[in-house]
């Protein structure tokens, strides 16, 4: 686990990681998922499986079981401690500790969820995890990240080179165009019920070829 290659990588799989897990818990947030994924997924067919990209503990998976209760679940995580507690909401065997420029589609599932992760990976690599999102659905794609029409870098958290904004959705169906844009709305960080972090989600579904 620390052959990475990009900074992105070694910041997520230590210690900032870490404190990450730390922040984003609880049922607070779970319910505010809840509310997320029941309104960016009514378009969607009851996915009967699911696989996330960049889980952390799986708050997202949580909230996705509540809806869909025998969703058969899956997951990429490249930190160590979140990986261990996210074992204990999917199967053990079904949760991929590895970085998501790492992982190999073996298959795929109806439901490909990635939700503030494309923010923090390094630009340059972007292209080839879109082609692992694409690879992995057999149907629906729903990217729910920071949004800006064109690429912008912004500090996070007094880091550089760590959060990046742009069109992640219109650039995965610029690459890809069997994806159809099927859904799309936004969580405002100051909904009085259930905030979000100011994300952008876009729900794509893949056409026949």
């Amino acid at each position: 686990m620390s052959n990475f290659t990009t900074d992105q990588e070694k910041f997520w799989a230590g210690e900032f990681g870490t404190e990450y897990i730390e922040r984003n818990q609880g049922e607070q947030l779970l319910a505010a998922n809840l509310d997320f994924f029941a309104k960016a997924l009514r378009q969607a067919r009851h996915p009967a499986s699911c696989i996330e990209f960049g889980a952390n503990i799986g708050m997202n998976l949580r909230a996705l079981k509540l809806l869909f209760p025998q969703q058969d679940q899956h997951a990429i995580e490249i930190n160590q401690d979140a990986a261990a507690q996210l074992a204990t909401c999917v199967p053990a065997a079904q949760v991929y500790h590895q970085s998501i420029l790492d992982f190999t589609p073996a298959r795929q599932w109806e439901l490909v969820l990635i939700k503030g992760v494309l923010i923090h990976l390094n630009p340059e690599r972007l292209p080839q995890v879109y082609d692992k999102l694409v690879a992995s659905a057999s149907r629906y794609l729903l990217v729910a990240e920071y949004y800006n029409p064109t690429p912008v870098a912004i500090p996070y958290r007094g880091h550089s080179d760590r959060l990046f904004k742009r069109d992640f959705a219109g650039e995965i169906m610029d690459r890809h165009p069997q994806m159809r844009l099927l859904d799309y709305g936004f969580a405002y960080r100051r909904d009085p019920n259930f905030p979000q972090d100011d994300i952008s989600w876009f729900l794509l579904e893949k056409q026949a070829s």
